[in-house]
């Protein structure tokens, strides 16, 4: 049975299908939602999309600055991280003050040395393939990644588990814009928000039509 996503959510999915579709092909996609989770999600400064490699590295897709593409680096180095404990854990992954008491204390180190990162977040990407891939989100101010900006962030990770798939299966834009399913990218974003909290479905979707009503107004003026 189909969910019944409220009208704020179709609002935001809207607004987010307008610029997340309009690249020229699939690859641009990826950029374009990075791009856009930087614009709109509050504290998101440095924002990437990475995937583990078989020798538990992690390669960049897409990343909206170099702070975002060393955070990858980083945590390949360190061999812990929001990207990889959402990856290996099927979860979202969320640290808002490495700075204090940090969940990856070797990550931590490295960071708070070599960036500006005081919080992250990261998202398992839930593709149709084989790809085990994250969406990771980074802060330079401790304490702004709250539950209320992990949901919001949650409405595009479900659109990038989308687009990183149409890549997987080099599908170009055109076919990408073609399979567009408003059912489908929320489903994901509602699968998220379950994830994150570890809450029944239901209570998922109260969460995204609070999340959705506050990122609609950035979403739009984006």
């Amino acid at each position: 049975m189909s969910l019944s996503f409220p009208p704020d959510a179709s609002r935001a999915f809207r607004a987010v299908a307008e610029r997340v579709y309009r690249g020229d092909d699939s690859t641009a996609v990826l950029d374009e939602i990075v791009a856009l989770v930087a614009r709109t999600v509050p504290g998101a400064d440095h924002v990437s999309l990475a995937s583990l490699q078989p020798d538990d590295s992690l390669v960049t897709r897409a990343a909206n600055d170099d702070i975002a593409r060393l955070m990858d680096r980083l945590e390949t180095e360190a061999g812990e991280g929001p990207c990889l404990d959402s990856i290996e854990e099927d979860s979202v992954q969320r640290d808002p003050d490495i700075a204090t008491r940090s969940t990856w204390p070797r990550l931590a180190e490295l960071v708070l040395d070599r960036t500006p990162v005081r919080g992250m977040l990261g998202y398992q990407l839930l593709t149709e393939g084989r790809s085990r891939s994250a969406l990771n989100l980074f802060s330079d101010e401790v304490g702004v990644f709250t539950e209320s900006v992990a949901d919001e962030a949650a409405l595009l990770a479900g659109f990038a588990s989308v687009a990183l798939t149409a890549v997987e299966r080099r599908e170009n834009a055109d076919a990408l814009r073609d399979r567009l399913d408003e059912e489908r990218e929320l489903g994901r974003a509602v699968g998220l928000i379950m994830a994150a909290h570890r809450v029944s479905e239901h209570e998922a979707l109260r969460r995204l039509a609070s999340a959705s009503h506050e990122a609609k107004g950035r979403l739009e003026g984006a």
